[in-house]
């Protein structure tokens, strides 16, 4: 017989708000959900989370998948073919850190632009649109972030030029909306603001809504059933996904609405980080729930700092440039946490000298 496990060891965790459990609502909706398969486009449950998350990111039609990556990837091979060009911020998930899918699944190529604190410039953007030459491949596509992966957050009205910069070219705009809620949430707008600024856009339920899995791609309706087709080529057709979508349904009509908590912690902890002396941070620039600084200590106490932080129930990323660290609030952070975890860290600073 199996190994049961029956408690998962409590850690503070700082490191990403991918790290959020279910919650007991979502646990017990996944158990009781009504399924199907999902292939024959017959689970009732995922059908209804398609259906509710196209409403709410006001898009004709919506697609569950497994992964803001896979989401991400399947939008450009549903918007571009092979050789044609991609206009991308140079920071950005889809380009970075999505093990070159733009040019192994689809077949196109990037041109990166380096955007100031990686908010798209729309001058920038126009300058990199390729006109109709015979030497050039064709821009079919431009991709932006919002909110963007360093906690920034685009205004609405840059997304509102971009698009009506796009339209009088013909060009697909697609938003890795991983956080488009929290972005939302820190604009002050409904997410359909954001939205009708756009194609097609992914965004994340696993992503600080607590969902244990998935990700939902919206856009027209014939841009969904090619991706569709996409997902089931590159293996994302699932059966009784109903179990799952049964969380994402919690998370995308209620964990939504409290986000704004996650947005106060963080700008709680910024403020707690800027009362250390060795610390570098600007809690002005906190806009949703990510939160970066710098410490100024030697490298060998940079590189030991999450190993040691661990020790006392604390989980951290690894630090990189120069004592740049990353630390997010998530549901599952409470302001006691933040409390315990800077004590444990001004203790550590002050007895590594």
């Amino acid at each position: 017989m199996a190994k049961q496990i029956n408690q998962i060891e409590k850690f503070i965790d700082f490191r990403s708000d991918t790290v959020t459990q279910p919650t007991p609502e979502m646990r017990q909706a996944m158990a009781d959900a009504v399924v199907g398969d999902d292939v024959y486009q017959d689970d009732p449950t995922v059908n209804l989370l398609e259906e509710t998350a196209a409403k709410i990111l006001g898009k004709p039609a919506a697609l569950f998948v497994s992964s803001g990556t896979m989401g991400n990837q399947l939008a450009v091979m549903a918007a571009t073919k092979r050789g044609d060009e991609i206009i991308i911020g140079e920071t950005y998930h889809l380009f970075e850190s999505e093990v070159g899918g733009i040019a192994v699944l689809s077949g196109a190529q990037t041109r990166t632009l380096p955007f100031p604190d990686g908010i798209p410039d729309v001058k920038m953007i126009a300058d990199a649109i390729r006109v109709e030459n015979i030497h050039y491949p064709e821009t079919s596509m431009i991709c932006l972030e919002n909110a963007v992966g360093n906690g920034r957050v685009v205004p609405v009205e840059t997304m509102n030029e971009i698009y009506k910069l796009a339209k009088k070219n013909k060009i697909h705009v697609h938003v890795d909306g991983a956080r488009a809620f929290n972005a939302a949430v820190a604009l002050g707008v409904d997410v359909k603001e954001i939205t009708k600024n756009c194609d097609s856009i992914m965004c994340c339920l696993s992503k600080g809504l607590c969902a244990p899995i998935g990700s939902i791609l919206a856009g027209e309706k014939d841009f969904i059933e090619k991706a569709r087709k996409y997902r089931k080529m590159i293996g994302g057709g699932t059966r009784q996904a109903g179990i799952i979508a049964a969380a994402g349904l919690i998370a995308i009509t209620e964990m939504t609405k409290r986000l704004h908590e996650d947005h106060e912690n963080a700008r709680y902890l910024a403020r707690k980080l800027a009362e250390i002396d060795c610390i570098e941070i600007n809690p002005e620039a906190v806009e949703i729930n990510m939160v970066f600084c710098k410490i100024n200590k030697s490298e060998k106490l940079l590189k030991d700092l999450p190993a040691m932080l661990y020790k006392k129930g604390i989980k951290i990323n690894e630090g990189s440039f120069h004592g740049q660290f990353r630390f997010l609030t998530s549901n599952d952070t409470s302001k006691d946490d933040i409390d315990t975890f800077i004590g444990e860290l001004i203790t550590i600073l002050a007895e590594n000298k």
